[in-house]
């Protein structure tokens, strides 16, 4: 399958079919699709899937475009957004080891809904549409697995859809800080997995946005260096 380098407007080839290696198959077997199939089905699952390496910056595919298959992915980030026609950015998702997009072109649908790029490198999981159609109309369990992801992805949406309207921009750092922190109260230290510009897209902010936040958050002792993120006082910041 091909890929595209954005912003220089050049094909790059999507690197040969790799093997599954242990903890990439663990991770796999972690996804919501996956974790609850049968043997059987299972079996046929791993069958289809396919395995790709993508460079930082590729391209999987394009709003409008056919769509042939939905993703897992095994390590790294994807990035998933819109484009207005002046060109605008808008983050819809970005997906991490384990997540799964693209498959609610399962049940409907037959163009790629959104942009996906690779905001690293990342090893990802490919699986053929129209072989997990087929296959979910003989496995039921593949079929649930189908109800299951789209019923996640809409309770996942609402949240979003909620923490945008109820939450200001430092409330939303907050509440990313203290779910990734291991402890309740005292000093804590946390390392991104990512860029900032990720986390701002993760939380529906404009860089700019989250760079304020940052600053706000200071108040209660929360120093940002590099990717790695000082808070003095957990406590504390959970009061925000």
């Amino acid at each position: 399958m091909p890929g595209h380098r954005d912003g220089w407007g050049a094909v790059k080839t999507v690197n040969k079919m790799l093997r599954l290696n242990s903890r990439d198959k663990n991770t796999l077997l972690r996804t919501s699709f996956l974790s609850q199939l049968g043997p059987t089905a299972m079996a046929s699952m791993m069958e289809i899937a396919n395995i790709s390496n993508f460079e930082a910056r590729d391209v999987l595919f394009r709003e409008g475009e056919p769509a042939d298959c939905f993703y897992s992915v095994l390590s790294g980030y994807v990035r998933l957004y819109r484009l207005n026609k002046d060109g605008r950015e808008a983050d819809i998702r970005i997906c991490g080891p384990g997540d799964t997009f693209a498959e609610c072109l399962l049940a409907l649908g037959d163009k790629y809904l959104y942009n996906a790029q690779a905001a690293e490198t990342a090893t990802l999981a490919r699986f053929d549409l129209q072989r997990v159609r087929a296959l979910a109309e003989h496995e039921k369990d593949v079929a649930k697995s189908i109800i299951r992801c789209l019923s996640d992805h809409l309770r996942a949406t609402m949240d979003c859809i909620a923490n945008d309207r109820l939450q200001t921009a430092p409330q939303r750092v907050a509440h990313y800080l203290l779910t990734h922190c291991e402890t309740e109260g005292g000093p804590a230290a946390i390392r991104l997995p990512f860029q900032k510009s990720l986390l701002a897209g993760k939380l529906g902010l404009a860089p700019e946005a989250l760079s304020r936040a940052f600053s706000t958050l200071r108040r209660v002792g929360v120093i940002v260096r590099g990717r790695t993120i000082h808070i003095s006082d957990v406590s504390a910041l959970k009061q925000i």
